[in-house]
């Protein structure tokens, strides 16, 4: 079983997922806020961190960018969000998050992501401010990308034509964005045999919503259906 750091600054959110993390089986270590967070880093080393974005001294991406640009990050981490945007995902995945999970967080969708996190290796330090780089959907060897369950959940692997893509972080927001959507709803398309209504059930959509936002981001549907239905 591993030691796993909870960091959030709301006591009921710490004690629940102590308990439930340690009922699996888990070793539990807790910090209400980052000067916590980085004694206990200092202290030992955690097998994963489950660490809140929103935090009153020093927020969760500052603190990972933090352990990252001090070689600090030989830990897989899971940032969590009440008020989470795919932004703020694509940004935690950037600096070296393994998964992103959205408040309230269900038991099924915790317990995966730990299970996945723990399996994988630890990431490497992100890269300085700045530089540029580009963001896999399946990053060698030992990230593994968001596949855009990323709200509310990122720990899926990639697979298919997720796999094939790549990302140039160096370009504006927007268009990034766009292309890692595309991307994203392109792969669920084809692993799905072209049914919209399982990409629908899969991406968390309405059946309308999902059609605009194809036709929005260019997805050409004849291609990626194979007889799957909708």
């Amino acid at each position: 079983m591993a030691t796993i750091l909870v960091v959030d600054d709301e006591l009921g959110i710490r004690a629940l997922l102590s308990e439930i993390l340690s009922d699996e089986g888990h070793t539990i270590e807790m910090a209400e806020n980052a000067a916590q967070a980085r004694a206990v880093r200092e202290r030992m080393r955690p097998d994963l961190v489950l660490l809140d974005i929103w935090m009153p001294d020093v927020d969760g991406i500052t603190l990972l960018k933090e352990w990252g640009g001090a070689g600090l990050l030989t830990m897989p981490v899971i940032m969590m969000s009440g008020h989470g945007t795919i932004d703020t995902a694509v940004e935690a995945t950037k600096f070296g998050a393994i998964a992103f999970l959205e408040k309230p967080i269900t038991l099924q969708k915790l317990l995966r992501a730990v299970e996945q996190s723990l399996v994988k290796v630890a990431p490497r330090p992100a890269p300085p401010v700045g530089v540029s780089t580009y963001m896999r959907s399946e990053m060698p060897p030992q990230y593994t990308a968001p596949s855009l369950g990323l709200m509310p959940q990122m720990a899926q692997p990639a697979l298919g034509l997720a796999s094939e893509q790549s990302f140039e972080l160096d370009r504006p927001l927007r268009e990034a964005r766009d292309a890692f959507e595309k991307s994203y709803f392109e792969f669920h398309l084809s692993k799905e045999n072209g049914s919209m209504t399982r990409v629908a059930e899969k991406t968390g959509l309405e059946r309308t919503h999902l059609y605009r936002k194809l036709k929005q981001l260019g997805v050409d549907l004849s291609r990626n259906k194979r007889g799957g239905g909708i």
